[in-house]
């Protein structure tokens, strides 16, 4: 999702913080780097994987959650008919009519699970459920003494689970592909998006799986062949008839007298160690800073994660953006700001002292999955990633 900020409510309440030496007004207003451009060429550079194939029902299964892909010509109804949901539910967790046709390709969210595909939850790598595999394989079993035999468990699959994200009023494919920094052909390729790219609010989007730096090195690699019928080269092995010169062990100097060094500790400031922020929360940054486009980082987080104090300071604002959702404002020393948004269940109040780690909010429930965060030096938006350990 977004981050849309209001700017005229904010500004009013940021006017009230009177920091020293700054007359232009802070802008907590982030939609702009998410919605005032159409170009996608960075995340078009991010390769990403391909979506898994549905079962025959149309069905792809993560621990998380279930969706659904539509066939040509489907309905709404049709399409619960086939994989046995109640259309009812289906429509409105979808933000739906029940009679609403479907693109070929398209991907319905399920509010609960369907029966699943043979092998189960697709599986991180490495994590595969071997007991759902199993009990999937004994519940199939017809229920006779002459079929406790050995069976083949259906196959498992392996791959990492998207994450889920639900358009909000305002959002295009182009806001949400920047937003996870991913291309908007890609969004919508796994989502089974129309030509135009067009999503609705209350829509559940796949974000695609970023494709991992070992399938493009195995790719590279299989490139490097010989001709049909050419044979493999042979690396060379090292000769033993040339065996390597014997090494010198002979100090190149002789050792240095060492003495004490000075106590500097009575003119070392502490302002380096003050200016080192801890992460607010843990988790990978889905998108980086950029000057002018992106005025912090989104880091990854689930829903309902604890958002900590990135350091010791002071509660200077909280406010709302116009959807009624949460902005914390810190104060620090050396002038410096943090802002924190995306979040829900507010612990402090304007005016609190807060230390490093101390609980501000949680990631909220019914959004993306990610904390936005900034660090200002003053009103002037600088690169969190120089302040956080």
């Amino acid at each position: 999702m977004t981050f849309p900020f209001p700017k005229a409510p904010l500004l009013a309440g940021t006017a009230c913080l009177a920091l020293a030496a700054c007359q232009q007004p802070l802008d907590y207003d982030l939609r702009g780097a998410f919605g005032n451009a159409h170009s996608t060429a960075e995340a078009a550079q991010t390769a990403t994987t391909t979506r898994p194939q549905p079962d025959s029902r149309g069905i792809i299964s993560y621990p998380g959650y279930q969706v659904a892909v539509a066939r040509r010509g489907d309905t709404l109804a049709s399409l619960a008919a086939r994989i046995g949901a109640d259309v009812q539910s289906l429509a409105q967790y979808n933000g739906m009519q029940t009679g609403d046709p479907l693109r070929k390709g398209e991907v319905i969210a399920l509010p609960s699970r369907v029966a699943e595909p043979a092998g189960g939850p697709i599986q991180p790598p490495g994590e595969v459920d071997i007991t759902t595999l199993a009990g999937d394989a004994i519940n199939s079993a017809p229920d006779t003494a002459t079929t406790v035999q050995s069976r083949t468990l259906p196959p498992s699959q392996t791959g990492v689970e998207p994450v889920r994200h639900k358009v909000e009023r305002g959002e295009t494919a182009y806001t949400i592909a920047r937003l996870y920094n991913v291309s908007v052909r890609s969004l919508a390729e796994w989502n089974g998006l129309g030509a135009d790219f067009a999503v609705r609010e209350g829509q559940f989007l796949l974000i695609p799986v970023a494709q991992a730096d070992s399938d493009t090195a195995q790719q590279t690699a299989t490139t490097a062949v010989t001709a049909p019928g050419a044979g493999s080269p042979t690396p060379e092995p090292p000769s033993a008839s040339t065996p390597l010169p014997e090494k010198d062990t002979t100090p190149a100097a002789k050792p240095v007298q060492t003495t004490s060094a000075p106590d500097l500790g009575a003119t070392q400031t502490q302002t380096n160690s003050g200016a080192r922020m801890a992460f607010p929360v843990r988790g990978d940054i889905i998108r980086d800073y950029a000057k002018g486009r992106n005025d912090g980082i989104d880091i990854s987080a689930a829903a309902g994660t604890p958002v900590g104090a990135a350091a010791d300071g002071v509660v200077a604002a909280i406010t709302e953006d116009t959807n009624g959702i949460p902005i914390i404002v810190l104060k620090h020393p050396d002038n410096l700001l943090t802002v924190y948004s995306n979040i829900a269940n507010v612990t402090v109040k304007k005016g609190d002292s807060v230390r490093r780690g101390g609980k501000l909010a949680e990631i909220r429930r019914d959004g993306a999955a990610a904390l936005h965060f900034e660090v200002r030096d003053g009103f002037d938006s600088v690169d969190p990633n120089n302040y956080l350990n």
